[in-house]
């Protein structure tokens, strides 16, 4: 069995981004470093290049973060990924340097960051150094002796409190008094010792290469801030930022040598943790200084000893590389403004790995990362379906040797199992949803042997078919109460089998796909005689309030049945338990269950609390702050984004209706709304949809692109087909309970 799982790692890295072999580089560091926690190093390389090629890509990789220049221009800021395509590998990323060459000599200068400690986030190697090749005829540019590498003394600890220990990252002190000026410009005349070579590629600790699946990041360059104040004791600045957002601060002071300016944001105690924070030491007389570990807030905070003066301060904005080309808005303020803060959050919670927040752990949790991945479909561009990508191989090729899988992954301090965030991961809102709505089945069949092991040999069923429910390391459903883990366990694994026989279907395993279709049935004919009461879902001995989660799940999943529809929303017109995590859920049933107006009544009353802090642009935790928070209680959770997924793709009623959006539908549910739209960026273009609604009658224009087809399908059940183009439908009478559209008639034509 250990040797199984050997070779799915080996195969699931070649996957996720082709493992390299045949590098003329060498891992380089210096003589004196000893690979300790928060350990800085800069590099430098002088060569010489006849003639500059059109192309020439780097291939550059370090434990665990750096920072390029060629020539004296910055030319990657924070390159590198955090640790773990595996438990034992290692990322590099493709750079192409070629722009920034010139004919003669040219200086290459890299400052490396190692972060020397494990994390919720990354995988330490337990080794400081870089790699760099870049190799075309002509051109030969590899890391080896002939470098120059040291120390670099003026980046420090500071004194406690430290970042929490979920944090890899440790807080940056830098000492301007043992500033090395000028080390990664050409000229620069100070001694640095020559490198010293300390591993070959592909060996321990750093284990093989696999190429970064996701873009460098995007840099939005330095700024200034929307506002700065001083407290009133003038010893603290306080530097709005536009929204909370992945941030560098900037500094430009004159002082005395000697001098501490702390540098934190509003969320330094996010999740009541402490987090990252700054210091910097003045030297003597004018000194500029850009804090290079990001932090996130709305906030930046400089405090400020007695003799700085203050020149200047700005900011840098860093974070994955998308665009926000989806979009929502309706005649309903208090939606466009929920939208709004969904998708903000969902940034914010991007960059080496769909994150949980990005202040306390910065960790891929995957029931985070399940609704932050269907999120993402309708508020970025497609660039954005890589991360989720990543995620895939990341959380398989972590699988334990028992078969179990655990988040976050990668993760150098935690291999404990939620199973029912696992079985959300695999299955249809997670790998599946990844799957239809990017059109990318690439992953499929590297996954599937180790989702088939999951979910048949760590998981069991009773002789009824029905799960067996298993508590893992943490069993975990949501946060809050009255959690009725019985049915829920039952709801996610059918969903789990049904993303899995899709899988086995297409992959030709029809032998596999017919046995879970049988587990399915098994499922689906038993579910109602052991949960359901008459007007309920509920485990046979839970003590509990009937928990609104799992009725939800009930409908989602398919196994309730369209007659207890109107016991389900008496239910869920009643009891509110569920965390902004599983809300999405309950949301989505209701729209399931044709209660458009009931559910975007309940989306603003869950939602209230949180929409009723104007300072925030981003999402909570929990419904509130504070006793009314969760978990620690952050401000940035994007899986409390789920609105953002159901305004677009139930309000406006869009959904792929094959892979990758070729066909898609637009089956609005407005509710009391009178005006709603939505665009959705897929690979083949923009899909947009604009409703409006007067007394009987409603219309809605469409743009369908190139490659794709829409039907419009309308509440009463009658549709329409459109190919490529610029369209309208027209429909008049309205009939059916109040809430819901029934449409009678039918017209449509090309604008």
């Amino acid at each position: 069995m250990k040797h199984y799982f050997l070779l799915l790692l080996l195969i699931g890295c070649i996957a996720s981004g082709h493992a390299e072999s045949g590098w003329k580089a060498h891992w380089i560091n210096t003589e004196r470093c000893q690979s300790e926690t928060n350990t800085w190093l800069a590099f430098r390389k002088t060569v010489h290049i006849d003639k500059v090629p059109q192309t020439l890509t780097a291939r550059i990789a370090a434990d665990s973060k750096y920072w390029l220049w060629i020539n004296g221009r910055l030319v990657v800021f924070e390159g590198g990924l955090k640790r773990g395509p595996s438990p034992y590998d290692t990322y590099y990323d493709p750079v192409e340097i070629a722009p920034y060459l010139q004919n003669g000599e040219n200086t290459i200068a890299v400052l490396v960051w190692h972060f020397g400690k494990s994390g919720f986030s990354h995988v330490n190697s337990g080794l400081a150094a870089l790699l760099f090749e870049a190799v075309v005829p002509g051109v030969e540019i590899v890391s080896d002796k002939s470098w120059q590498c040291t120390v670099y003394d003026a980046y420090q600890d500071t004194e406690a409190p430290y970042p929490n220990y979920r944090l890899p990252e440790s807080n940056i002190r830098f000492d301007a008094r043992m500033e090395m000026s000028g080390w990664n410009q050409p000229g620069y005349t100070g001694k640095m010792p020559n490198a010293e070579i300390i591993s070959s590629v592909g060996v321990a600790p750093l284990g093989k290469l696999v190429e970064r699946p996701v873009p460098l990041w995007k840099d939005y360059g330095l700024k200034p801030y929307v506002s700065v104040r001083r407290s009133s004791a003038g010893d603290t600045l306080y530097c709005r930022l536009p929204y909370n957002s992945q941030v560098t601060p900037y500094l430009k002071v004159e002082a005395p040598a000697g001098k501490v300016i702390h540098i934190r944001t509003d969320n330094y105690e996010g999740g009541s943790q402490y987090n990252v924070r700054a210091e910097y030491v003045t030297r003597d007389g004018v000194q500029e200084y850009e804090s290079l570990g990001w932090m996130n807030g709305h906030e930046m905070q400089y405090i400020l000893p007695e003799g700085v003066k203050v020149l200047d301060v700005k900011f840098r904005e860093t974070g994955y590389d998308t665009e926000f080309t989806g979009s929502f808005s309706c005649n309903d303020p208090f939606m466009n403004e929920l939208w709004k803060r969904s998708a903000r959050t969902l940034y914010i919670t991007m960059r080496d790995s769909y994150m949980d927040c990005p202040d306390r752990e910065r960790a891929q949790w995957w029931g985070d990362e399940v609704n932050e991945l269907g999120e993402a479909f309708y508020a970025l561009s497609p660039s954005s379906h890589k991360l989720a990508l990543k995620g895939i191989y990341e959380l398989m090729n972590w699988q334990r040797e028992d078969g179990v899988i655990f988040a976050p992954a990668p993760a150098g301090n935690w291999r404990k199992e939620l199973p029912l965030q696992m079985l959300a991961s695999v299955g249809w809102y997670g790998f599946y949803t990844q799957y239809y709505y990017s059109g990318d089945s690439s992953f499929v069949a590297g996954i599937y042997d180790r989702m088939h092991h999951y979910l048949h040999e760590v998981w069991q069923v009773d002789k009824s078919g029905l799960v067996i429910e298993r508590d893992g390391d943490w069993s975990w459903g949501d946060w809050g109460e009255n959690i009725d883990m019985g049915v829920l366990v039952n709801c996610w694994y059918y969903l789990a089998l049904k993303a899995e026989k899709a899988f086995a279907l297409q992959l030709g395993k029809t032998a596999d796909a017919d046995e879970i279709g049988r587990m399915m049935y098994s499922i689906g004919k038993c579910f109602d005689t052991k949960f359901w009461t008459g007007s309920a879902y509920r485990s046979p001995g839970y003590k509990g309030e009937t928990d609104d989660r799992a009725q939800a799940m009930a409908v989602v999943s398919g196994l309730a049945s369209a007659d207890k529809y109107p016991a389900l929303v008496k239910v869920l017109k009643k009891e509110c338990h569920a965390s902004p995590y599983m809300e999405k859920y309950v949301l989505e049933a209701l729209f399931q269950m044709n209660e458009p107006a009931f559910a975007l009544e309940r989306m603003k009353q869950r939602y209230a609390k949180m929409m009723d802090y104007p300072e925030y642009t981003t999402l909570f935790e929990g419904w509130g702050i504070g006793p009314d928070g969760f978990g620690g209680g952050t401000i940035n959770h994007a899986w409390s984004g789920g609105p953002l997924t159901l305004l677009s793709q139930k309000v406006c009623g869009i959904e792929p209706t094959s892979p990758g959006f070729r066909s898609f539908k637009v089956c609005p549910q407005m509710g009391t709304l009178t005006e709603a739209s939505a665009t959705v960026d897929t690979h083949f273009g923009k899909i947009e949809v604009s409703l409006k609604r007067k007394g009987k009658k409603i219309q809605a224009t469409l743009s369908v692109p190139e490659g794709t087809t829409a039907e419009v399908i309308w509440p009463d059940g009658s549709r329409k087909n459109f190919d490529p183009g610029r369209h309208q439908a027209k429909h008049v009478g309205l009939k059916g309970k109040k809430g819901s559209l029934g449409i009678t008639g039918e017209k449509g034509g090309v604008l």
